[in-house]
C-alpha cells in the first residue's frame, strides 16, 4: 500500500516584502513531498454510491483517487482551484474513514492525518487561521494512534507556526518545542534544524537578537551535519536578516551572499531558495539607499519566480520592486508593480496578503498625495481584515491576529484626519473617531454582547460534557497542587503540575473555542459594531458630559473632544514624545512626598492643553490609549492658576475601553432587576503561616514561606514579577468595619479571615449584593496576564492551606447582578497592554460577570490612606446619595485637601471605569 506522506513544514524564511518603512517577516511555506504514484487523471467521485456498493479496497482505491484530485487542485494555486481541493480532501477523509471502519482492523489512520494537515495548509493560506488549527489538532491524536512520531513532529511544528503568526509567541515556542523533543526521539537531525530555526525566528520578532542568533546557529550546526545546503542557505538568511535589523548592513550581505552561494549549489528541487536570496540582498541595498541595485536583484528573483511559475514568489518580487521604485519617487512605477502583485495574490487567495499589497498601494497614493485615492485602498484594507478577524473563534486568538493589524488602523485614522485638516466642513473627523473606535477593545465589545447570552444552548452534549470534565479536572489539579505544596516536595513534582495544568487549559480553551463555533445562539447573535459620532452623541453622552478620545501614532496623535451636539479634533505630539513624558512622570507621581512635579505640567500642556477652553466644569470621559491608560487624568491641570489645581477640583472623571463599550454596557443591564441587597465586603485575609490569627488552630501547615500555600509557584512569580509582597493589609479590616456601619445588618455581608475566601467570592450568594467591596491585594501581571487576580485568604478556618486565588477566568465566570466592584488593592486597573484592546486585567472580568462599572488603582496603593479615602467615599453614597464616579471625586478632592495625604501618590491612583449614571 502507497502511502502519500506530507513533508515537514519549511523553515521560517524572510521574504523581504516591503511596505511603508519595514520589511514584513513572511512565514514559511508547508512543502509537500512528490508522491512516486502518478497524478491520477481528474473525474468525478460519487461518494454516496461508492461508500453502498463497494469493498473497504475499492473505497481505499477512490479516496487516493480524489486525495490525488486534490493535490492537483492545491498545486495549481488559485483561490477557486484551493476552495475545491477543500472538497476532495474532504471528499478523501470521509473515504479513508469509512474505509477503515469497514476494514476488520485496517489501520488508515496516517492517511487520514495527511489529509487534514492539507485542509489546515490551504486554511492557512487563505487566512482562516482558526479553521487552520483545528485541522492541524484533529490530525495530531492521529498520528499519536500509530505511533507515528515523525509526523507528530511535523503537525507541532506548523501548529507552532499558525499561533507565530498569530502573535501568540509563547504558544509558538511551546509547541517548537514539543516538536524538537519528538524529533530527537526518533534522530530526525533535519526536523529538529527546522524547529531550532523557528524558534529563532520568534525570538528574533520578540527582539532578543543574540538568543535567535544561538538558536539560528544550532540549527546551522545540525543542517550541516546532514548535509543539507538549501536548509543551511535558509538559515544563513535569517541570521542575515538578524545582523541587518541589527544595523550591520556589510555582514548582512555576507551572510545572504552565503546563502546564495549554497542555492546554486543545491539539487534542482531546492534551488526555489535562490529568488528569496536574491531578494535579501535587494533588501539590504534599498536599506543602504542603493534603489538601483536593489532593483538589479529584485528583478533577478522576479525572473526565477516566472521560470517556476510560483505565483507567490512572484508577488512578493513585484511588491520589493514596487517598493524600491516608491523610494524612488517614481510613484506611477511603484503603482504599476504593486497592482500586478496585488492581481496575483487575488488569484490566489491570499487575503492576509492582499490587504498588506493594498496598504503599499494606499501608502504611495499618500505620498503622492492623492488622498482620496489612498482611502479608498485603505477602506478595502479594512474590511478584509475585518472578515478575517471574525473567522476567528477564539476571542484570544481573534485578540492576537488584530493585535498584528493595528498600523492599517493608525494609518487610516490619521489619513482621515489629514483629510479634514483639507477639507474641514466635510466630517472627516467624525469617520476618523469612528475608525478609532473600530481600532478599539473588539473583543471585549463581543465579549459583554454574549455576556447575557446562553450560548452554550443547542450545543451538542458530548461537547458541554467535554468541557465540565475538563474543569473538574483542573480542580483536581489545584487541589493536588495545595496537597503537594503544603508537604515535602520537589521542583520536578512541581513542574510537572504546571505542565499538566498548562495542557488543560490549553483544551479548556479550545472546547471553548468549539462550543462558540457551533453554537446557535453565538451565531444567531449580531456582532455589535463601533458606534459612529451620532451614535455616541445619542447613546453615550448628555448634556454634562464631554467624551475626550485619544489615539497615539508613529507620525502625530489625536484628540476628539465630543459633546452630545458637537466634535473638535486636535493634533498633539507623536507616540513616542507622549510616551517618554508619561515615564516620567509615572516615576514622578509615585513619589509620597512629592505634591506636584515638573512632567505632570508636561503631559497636561501635551495631552489637555489644546482642549482645556472645551472643559468648561463638564463630567470627562477619558477613552484613552496606550501608554495614556496608566495616566491618572484627574491629576493633570489646565494650568489656568497659579498655584496647582487638580483637574478633579471642577470636574468628574470617568475612563472607558472605549465609547462603544459603554453602550453595549448599557444596552446588556437595561432593564435589569437590581439585587435585594446592598453591600458585600471581603477583606483582611489569612496569606502567611505566622499570622497571628492560625497561632490556636489545631493543625497549621509548615510551609517554609507564603508562597509555597498559593494556588501554584507561578503565583510566586507573578508577586514577585508586580512586586508585590503578601503582608497583611491591617487597614481594611478597620475600613470595612466602618464601610458596613453604614448598612443595616440584614442588608450587608461581611467576610473576613478565613471567610475572605475564593469560596465566598465565587458563591452564587454575590449575586444578592449591589455592591462587592474587595480589600485586599491584587496582582496584575502583563509577563503572565493568566495569573491576573484577586489574592483572598491562604488558609481556611483549620489551619489548613487552600486555594486562595481568584483568578481572571475565575472572575469571568461569575454571575453578578452588581451596580459596583471595588478593588481597594493595587494596581487593580493595570493588565497586560495589547495592541487594539488596551489593557487586558481585572476590569473587563468584573463587567463580563455582571458590573457596569468598577473602582480600580492604577499603582500600588498605600493602605492608610485608601482606607480613608474609601471611608469617605462609601459615606458618599450610602448616606449622602451621589452616584459612585460623583462620591469618588468628592472623596479624592477630601483626602488631597489634607495636608497628610495631599501628594497625588495617596488619593489619585483609584479611578472609575464604567458607567456614571
Amino acid at each position: 500500500m502507497t502511502q502519500f506522506k506530507i513533508c515537514d513544514s519549511r523553515q521560517w524564511q524572510f521574504l523581504p516584502l516591503i511596505t511603508g518603512r519595514s520589511i514584513i517577516l513572511f512565514s514559511s511555506i508547508l512543502l509537500f513531498s512528490e508522491s512516486n504514484v502518478a497524478i491520477a487523471r481528474q473525474q468525478p467521485v460519487n461518494v454516496a454510491q461508492m461508500t453502498q456498493t463497494s469493498s473497504p479496497d475499492a473505497t481505499l482505491a477512490v479516496a487516493k483517487l480524489a486525495y490525488q484530485e486534490g493535490k492537483q487542485l492545491y498545486q495549481q494555486g488559485t483561490a477557486e482551484s484551493l476552495l475545491k481541493a477543500i472538497a476532495k480532501f474532504e471528499q478523501a477523509l470521509l473515504l479513508y474513514r469509512q474505509a477503515s471502519d469497514r476494514s476488520n482492523g485496517q489501520n488508515l489512520r496516517s492517511l487520514e492525518a495527511d489529509t487534514l494537515v492539507y485542509i489546515g495548509k490551504i486554511y492557512s493560506n487563505l487566512g482562516e487561521k482558526q479553521k487552520a488549527l483545528d485541522y492541524y489538532k484533529q490530525s495530531l491524536p492521529l498520528s499519536e494512534q500509530v505511533g507515528d512520531k515523525q509526523a507528530q513532529g511535523t503537525t507541532l511544528n506548523n501548529i507552532g507556526k499558525i499561533y507565530s503568526e498569530l502573535a501568540e509567541k509563547q504558544k509558538a515556542l511551546d509547541y517548537y518545542n514539543q516538536s524538537i523533543s519528538l524529533r530527537r526521539q526518533v534522530g530526525d537531525k533535519n526536523g529538529e534544524a527546522i524547529s531550532l530555526n523557528n524558534i529563532g525566528s520568534v525570538y528574533h520578532f520578540l527582539g532578543e537578537k543574540q538568543k535567535a542568533l544561538d538558536y539560528y546557529n544550532q540549527s546551522l550546526s545540525l543542517k550541516r551535519q546532514v548535509g543539507n545546503k538549501a536548509g543551511i542557505a535558509t538559515t544563513l538568511n535569517n541570521i542575515g536578516k538578524v545582523y541587518l535589523d541589527l544595523g550591520e548592513k556589510q555582514k548582512a550581505l555576507s551572510y545572504f551572499s552565503q546563502a546564495l552561494s549554497l542555492y546554486q549549489q543545491a539539487k534542482d528541487a531546492e534551488k526555489e531558495g535562490i529568488p528569496t536570496a536574491l531578494s535579501n540582498i535587494g533588501t539590504v541595498y534599498l536599506e543602504l539607499a542603493e534603489q538601483q541595485k536593489a532593483l538589479s536583484y529584485f528583478s533577478q528573483a522576479l525572473s526565477l519566480y516566472q521560470q517556476a511559475g510560483d505565483k507567490g514568489g512572484i508577488a512578493t518580487a513585484l511588491n520589493n520592486i514596487g517598493k524600491a521604485y516608491s523610494n524612488l519617487g517614481e510613484h506611477q512605477k511603484a503603482l504599476d508593480y504593486y497592482s500586478q502583485s496585488l492581481l496575483l495574490y487575488q488569484q490566489t487567495g491570499n487575503k492576509a496578503r492582499e490587504a498588506r499589497t493594498l496598504y503599499n498601494i494606499a501608502f504611495v497614493q499618500h505620498d503622492a498625495g492623492n488622498f482620496q485615492s489612498a482611502l479608498t485602498q485603505i477602506e478595502r484594507v479594512i474590511k478584509i481584515v475585518e472578515d478575517l478577524r471574525i473567522k476567528i473563534d477564539s476571542q484570544e486568538l481573534r485578540t492576537s491576529y488584530f493585535a498584528t493589524v493595528q498600523n492599517y488602523y493608525e494609518f487610516y485614522v490619521d489619513l482621515l484626519m489629514q483629510l479634514h485638516k483639507q477639507q474641514p466642513s466635510q466630517g472627516y473627523d467624525a469617520l476618523a473617531l469612528q475608525a478609532s473606535e473600530r481600532a478599539r477593545a473588539r473583543s471585549l465589545l463581543e465579549l459583554l454582547a454574549e455576556a447575557n447570552a446562553d450560548i452554550r444552548q443547542g450545543v451538542e452534549p458530548k461537547l458541554l460534557a467535554q468541557e465540565r470534565n475538563l474543569q473538574q479536572q483542573l480542580d483536581v489539579l489545584e487541589k493536588r497542587r495545595i496537597q503537594l505544596l503544603g508537604g515535602k516536595h520537589t521542583e520536578a513534582q512541581v513542574q510537572a503540575l504546571e505542565e499538566d495544568t498548562e495542557v488543560l487549559l490549553e483544551q479548556y480553551k479550545q472546547v471553548q473555542a468549539q462550543i462558540r463555533a457551533t453554537s446557535p445562539r453565538y451565531a444567531a447573535l449580531t456582532q455589535p459594531q463601533p458606534l459612529s459620532l451620532v451614535q455616541i452623541q445619542q447613546q453615550v453622552l448628555d448634556e454634562n458630559t464631554l467624551l475626550l478620545e485619544y489615539s497615539l501614532g508613529e507620525k502625530r496623535s489625536y484628540l476628539w473632544a465630543v459633546t452630545n451636539k458637537s466634535i473638535t479634533s486636535y493634533e498633539l505630539p507623536k507616540r513616542a514624545d507622549i510616551e517618554a513624558t508619561v515615564q516620567k512622570f509615572r516615576q514622578e507621581i509615585t513619589t509620597p512626598y512629592l505634591k506636584h512635579s515638573p512632567s505632570l505640567d508636561v503631559l497636561s500642556q501635551q495631552i489637555l492643553a489644546p482642549v482645556a477652553q472645551q472643559l468648561q466644569k463638564k463630567r470627562l470621559a477619558i477613552a484613552s490609549d496606550g501608554a495614556l491608560q496608566y495616566v491618572p487624568f484627574a491629576v493633570l491641570t489646565t494650568g489656568s492658576s497659579r498655584n496647582y489645581e487638580p483637574l478633579l477640583l471642577n470636574h468628574e472623571i470617568i475612563t472607558l475601553p472605549s465609547a462603544s463599550t459603554l453602550a453595549i454596557l448599557r444596552s446588556e443591564h437595561k432593564g435589569r432587576k437590581s439585587a435585594p441587597k446592598t453591600l458585600v465586603v471581603l477583606a483582611d485575609p489569612i496569606f502567611n503561616s505566622d499570622d497571628e490569627r492560625l497561632q490556636n488552630k489545631a493543625q497549621v501547615s509548615r510551609l517554609p514561606a507564603p508562597e509555597s500555600n498559593l494556588d501554584n509557584l507561578a503565583l510566586t512569580r507573578s508577586a514577585q514579577d508586580s512586586d508585590i509582597s503578601f503582608e497583611r493589609l491591617r487597614f481594611t479590616r478597620q475600613e470595612a468595619e466602618q464601610i458596613l456601619s453604614l448598612v443595616p445588618i440584614s442588608d450587608r455581608k461581611q467576610a473576613f479571615d478565613f471567610n475572605a475566601s475564593r469560596t465566598t467570592a465565587s458563591s452564587e450568594n454575590l449575586s444578592q449584593y449591589r455592591i462587592i467591596h474587595f480589600a485586599t491585594h491584587g496582582i496584575l501581571n502583563s509577563k503572565h496576564p493568566e495569573l491576573s487576580g484577586v489574592v483572598l485568604s491562604l488558609f481556611d478556618d483549620k489551619g489548613m492551606p487552600q486555594n486562595g486565588f481568584l483568578r481572571l477566568h475565575d472572575i469571568f465566570n461569575l454571575n453578578l447582578q452588581a451596580e459596583l466592584v471595588v478593588l481597594s488593592a493595587c494596581k487593580t486597573g493595570l493588565g497586560e497592554e495589547v495592541k487594539g484592546e488596551g489593557l487586558v486585567g481585572l476590569t473587563r472580568g468584573f463587567m463580563y460577570a455582571g458590573s457596569p462599572r468598577v473602582v480600580v488603582s492604577l499603582w500600588s496603593v498605600d493602605d492608610q490612606a485608601t482606607s480613608e479615602l474609601m471611608k469617605v467615599f462609601y459615606k458618599k453614597m450610602l448616606q449622602e446619595g451621589l452616584k459612585p464616579a460623583a462620591a469618588l471625586r468628592t472623596a479624592q478632592i477630601e483626602i488631597w485637601r489634607t495636608q497628610k495625604y495631599a501628594a497625588p501618590y495617596y488619593w489619585a491612583p483609584f479611578t472609575l471605569q464604567g458607567e456614571w449614571k
